[in-house]
């Protein structure tokens, strides 16, 4: 019974001990595990608070969006890309709205717009903040930088980037628009195997496009210099 009593007694003794040791370690890191706590508390209220002004910051940039694009589609494209007075323009709005994806949107619009007026170097700068992977819009911004270098007299990037439009664009119609751009550019720099190179992927590729239907006397063509 004595062996019993004293194993019970260790037994109490241990878990006395424990709690002891847990004791004086919550009270040596008490402070510590307070602020650890408190972080975790800031950081998650953080996250919320900048997902709800990003949402709210989203939401002002869509409806000033939604003005501009109109003026846009009207070909008023001054109105589109200042302002009106009432509402901001792409350029304003790609500046205070960066952070949002419509801020973002509004550096295609922006470089766009510039491009119709003929400010290709303000239309690069604009077009190359585009960073959005949209299938319709992310090609278009790359032709349109394609078509900002060739203007400024760099045919290479030109044609860089038309290939690259092609590429990402990948159907039947704006692939076959940049091919022909980048194809036409070979040509008139006297390189026709590479045009000759273009030239038949949109044959044999897109053959049913515009560019397709006509793109035989294009090979011709290029084929009368090579042989």
């Amino acid at each position: 019974m004595s062996k019993k009593k004293d194993t019970g007694n260790k037994g109490m003794e241990n878990v006395e001990q424990t709690l002891t040791k847990t004791e004086h370690f919550l009270e040596q890191n008490y402070k510590p595990l307070l602020y650890v706590l408190a972080g975790a508390v800031v950081v998650v209220g953080l996250i919320w608070l900048i997902r709800l002004f990003n949402n709210k910051k989203n939401e002002e940039a869509l409806s000033q969006l939604f003005m501009a694009e109109q003026y846009f589609g009207q070909d008023s494209l001054k109105l589109a890309l200042y302002g009106d007075g009432n509402n901001l323009g792409f350029i304003d709005i790609a500046d205070e709205y960066r952070s949002t994806k419509s801020g973002k949107l509004a550096n295609f619009y922006a470089g766009a717009s510039l491009m119709h007026l003929g400010q290709f170097e303000e239309a690069l700068d604009y077009l190359n903040k585009y960073k959005i992977s949209d299938e319709i819009l992310a090609p278009q911004a790359k032709g349109l930088i394609g078509d900002a270098n060739v203007e400024l007299g760099d045919t290479g990037e030109g044609i860089k980037y038309y290939l690259e439009a092609a590429d990402m664009a990948d159907n039947s119609f704006h692939s076959p628009i940049y091919l022909m751009k980048a194809g036409m550019l070979y040509e008139t720099g006297g390189d026709y195997a590479r045009a000759l190179e273009i030239y038949k992927k949109i044959q044999d590729k897109y053959p049913d496009s515009n560019e397709g239907r006509s793109i035989e006397k294009y090979i011709a063509r290029v084929k009368m210099h090579i042989d």
